[in-house]
């Protein structure tokens, strides 16, 4: 048993994108997105990628996006992620988020993504990185769709529970782990472990790291994944934080469009570690 592990966020920190921008052109042909979701909710999570919301706003989006996900069909959204996740991902992952992940396995130590995108695209993401562990937000389902109610919200402070209850199941020593995120958000996850860095951080993110002497790398490679890693694990999902990743389908469609992909949805108009 491995007394330790590295906890990694996913966007802006692992891939070079969110992973909802990332899947948005196969969600549009999809079919997932109508005009009424791009006008009632995705322009404030297009602002939201650029400069960055408080928890407040958070909340609100996450309502709003939540509420535009009832009924959609749960075995579509697995079939677009599959069917598209190698071409749209891998040459996303950023170089030196693969050098970390290669570093910490040779070190012994478990791999666990922790996200609050949702499992549908964080769930093949980790296979695909051949990680051990995925937390990600769950949505509650019934009969095969999305009820449009949030069971486990992976973000802020559940980020870091979620990540106490992996350490306790697997008698991980927390002080000994490693994490590492681009987005004060991602505080509490940071001050859960002994060694926190700060990966692409935002403005509140670098501040807090300069005040208090963390790590600050900056990721700006790029690689295909296949490159880096030949051979694939099936991440063990933890049973408080499987995910959905429906609620980021929307918040993708006005990115998308403001980046002027054509749809009929739119709208008119070193810190390496040591062993």
């Amino acid at each position: 048993m491995t007394r330790a592990a590295a906890f990694f966020d996913l966007d802006k920190t692992v891939i070079a994108k969110s992973s909802t921008l990332a899947f948005g052109r196969p969600f549009f042909q999809g079919g997932l997105i109508n005009r009424r979701a791009v006008l009632k909710g995705a322009y404030a999570q297009f602002v939201f990628s650029l400069a960055g919301a408080d928890a407040d706003q958070m909340e609100r989006m996450r309502r709003q996006i939540t509420a535009m996900t009832t009924g959609w069909d749960v075995a579509v959204v697995h079939e677009i992620v599959r069917e598209t996740l190698h071409e749209i991902v891998d040459p996303l992952v950023y170089a030196e988020a693969a050098d970390l992940i290669e570093a910490h396995q040779a070190a012994g130590r478990e791999i666990v993504i922790v996200s609050s995108s949702g499992a549908e695209m964080v769930g093949p993401i980790g296979e695909m990185l051949g990680v051990d562990r995925v937390v990600a937000t769950r949505m509650v389902t019934v009969e095969g769709r999305y009820t449009g109610e949030i069971e486990f919200y992976a973000y802020g402070e559940n980020k870091a529970a979620a990540m106490r209850e992996v350490a306790a199941e697997k008698g991980w020593d927390l002080a000994e782990c490693w994490a590492y995120s681009d987005s004060a958000t991602d505080l509490p996850m940071l001050e859960a472990v002994g060694h926190p860095t700060a990966v692409n951080p935002d403005r509140g993110l670098r501040k807090v790291a300069a005040e208090r002497g963390w790590a600050v790398l900056e990721f700006t490679r790029p690689v295909s994944l296949r490159s880096r890693f030949s051979v694939t694990r099936t991440p063990v999902v933890t049973s408080a934080a499987v995910g959905v990743g429906a609620a980021g389908v929307v918040a993708a469609a006005g990115v998308a469009c403001a980046a002027g992909w054509p749809s009929r949805s739119c709208p008119s108009a070193t810190g390496l570690p040591g062993r």
